[in-house]
């Protein structure tokens, strides 16, 4: 009886928070089009959230063409199919490999640092020492943070892409002796527009995504110090299954959208 009870409260307790978010998020809308605009921090945190994660975002790019590229080759080769891998690789990456691992990377690198950003700001009463002084804190630190991730993502996310498809390259050249020209040919031959648009799309919902829950887990942050430390965790959690969900939905959407 009293895990159902557990099971109620933790519920209500989740569709409780929803609806926080949702009125964080209404709020973010409702200021991101009310002058002044913070136009300088914005481009300071466009700087940061993209120079920061830019290394780590290509390091595991490359990475993941080449692990991609590795394990695929043999199945390839039993049917006779090597000639697709440039492909397959390319198409796999863009629609959704690169987009979902980089969002996923800068959720643990970006939302979890502005969770505990916030969070720290908000227990040394920063926060409230800028709302007395007639600042909106609200605009300066959530609003310029949001719009930083929503436009950066989409371009860390191409820099991912574009090394992962180089590592397979690299992959192909030494197993296979295929030249540069040869495979970047295939793969933008086997490329659509239907390929490239709805996976540019949802990274922008990503990085709106990634965000907005972190600011909404640093600006509410509680419980003194230990509640920067449980900020910055819940944050990538929640972002990292939000995530998710958006990219079924967008993968839903496309699936519909190219089948009417």
């Amino acid at each position: 009886m009293n895990s159902i009870f557990k099971i109620i409260e933790l519920f209500k307790n989740f569709l409780l928070e929803i609806g926080e978010l949702s009125y964080f998020a209404a709020r973010f809308f409702k200021e991101a089009f009310r002058p002044p605009s913070e136009f300088k921090e914005f481009i300071r945190q466009c700087f940061n959230m993209g120079n920061r994660s830019l290394l780590l975002v290509v390091v595991t790019g490359f990475i993941i063409g080449l692990v991609f590229t590795l394990q695929s080759r043999p199945t390839l080769q039993e049917f006779g199919a090597v000639s697709w891998m440039p492909s397959m690789v390319s198409i796999s990456i863009i629609r959704e490999i690169g987009p979902i691992i980089t969002a996923l990377i800068c959720a643990g690198r970006i939302g979890s640092g502005i969770g505990a950003e916030l969070g720290s700001m908000r227990v040394t009463e920063q926060i409230d020492a800028m709302e007395v002084s007639g600042t909106n804190p609200f605009k300066y630190l959530v609003v310029t943070r949001i719009l930083a991730t929503t436009f950066m993502l989409p371009v860390l996310v191409f820099f991912g892409d574009a090394i992962a498809i180089i590592g397979s390259y690299l992959v192909e050249n030494i197993k296979g002796n295929v030249s540069f020209l040869l495979y970047f040919n295939q793969v933008f031959n086997a490329l659509e527009f239907g390929d490239l648009v709805p996976s540019t799309i949802k990274t922008f919902f990503f990085g709106f995504a990634i965000g907005l829950v972190g600011c909404f887990k640093g600006y509410y942050c509680k419980k003194g110090t230990a509640g920067v430390g449980l900020a910055a965790n819940s944050a990538v959690v929640f972002t990292s299954m939000l995530l998710f969900i958006i990219d079924f939905i967008a993968v839903f959407v496309t699936d519909i959208f190219y089948h009417l």
